[in-house]
């Protein structure tokens, strides 16, 4: 028995999300849909997390174990040729079989993208954010600097999630603008629900004026009241898991 490891780019604007649900396909079925096509071997693929309905993934990754006899490199070809166009499997190896895409993680980057422009831009529409409010940038990147390191991000999390703890730690986190697009990156030993579309939508809140404590205090609230709004998931992407 082998065990696979892939790196995985997705457009989720068409899927319920990584995971399948009983009546909609996720990432994770596609893909072992189309092994299934190749092999004729049910497979169990398992992500290094579960992005949520309309997330995209530029470095997704996953592992399975199989009893082909397919070589790794031979494997995301076979895979693209199967799946739908906005799956693609870029990278296949052969890994330990204690290897686990998400116990194993050790860290991950999220990208999230904003189009801070008045009018859609049809290009990056299905990618992005739209924000039509003017944003103090500065001030959006100054109150940024208060999330990186450990803490309690209690006031960042959607309900619905039973964590037994909600302490993190970001290692950093940039925020970039080009003309009218923004984009954040985030990288942290782990995220909680919602956790960087909160972060977004905070910082949006803070750049239109509609937030005026600092974030620091925020955090240190742990008050979801006090953060912002949840950015949509469009403008989110898991950039890369690092191991």
């Amino acid at each position: 028995m082998r065990n696979i490891k892939i790196t995985v780019q997705y457009n989720g604007k068409n899927y319920c999300g990584w995971q399948s649900q009983p009546d909609s396909v996720g990432i994770q079925g596609a893909i072992e849909n189309a092994y299934y096509e190749i092999t004729k071997e049910n497979i169990k693929v398992i992500g290094s997390g579960r992005t949520d309905s309309g997330v995209h993934a530029l470095g997704q990754v996953a592992n399975f174990t199989t009893d082909s006899s397919i070589s790794a490199d031979k494997i995301p070809n076979a895979l693209n040729a199967k799946l739908p166009k906005d799956i693609s499997v870029v990278e296949a190896e052969d890994v330990d079989e204690d290897f686990h895409s998400r116990y194993s993680a050790k860290r991950k980057c999220y990208r999230y993208m904003i189009h801070n422009n008045r009018y859609r831009n049809p290009i990056v529409s299905g990618i992005s954010y739209q924000v039509k409010y003017d944003l103090d940038f500065d001030k959006m990147v100054r109150e940024s600097k208060s999330l990186i390191g450990t803490h309690d991000y209690k006031g960042f999390m959607s309900s619905g999630s039973q964590v037994k703890s909600t302490v993190r730690t970001i290692y950093d986190l940039r925020l970039e603008k080009n003309e009218d697009m923004i984009v954040l990156e985030i990288e942290g030993n782990g995220f909680l629900y919602n956790m960087v579309r909160i972060i977004v939508g905070t910082l949006v809140d803070i750049g239109r004026g509609r937030i005026s404590e600092p974030l620091s205090e925020v955090i240190e609230s742990k008050d979801r009241d006090m953060s912002g709004h949840t950015a949509p998931a469009c403008g989110l992407f898991l950039k890369k898991v690092f191991y």
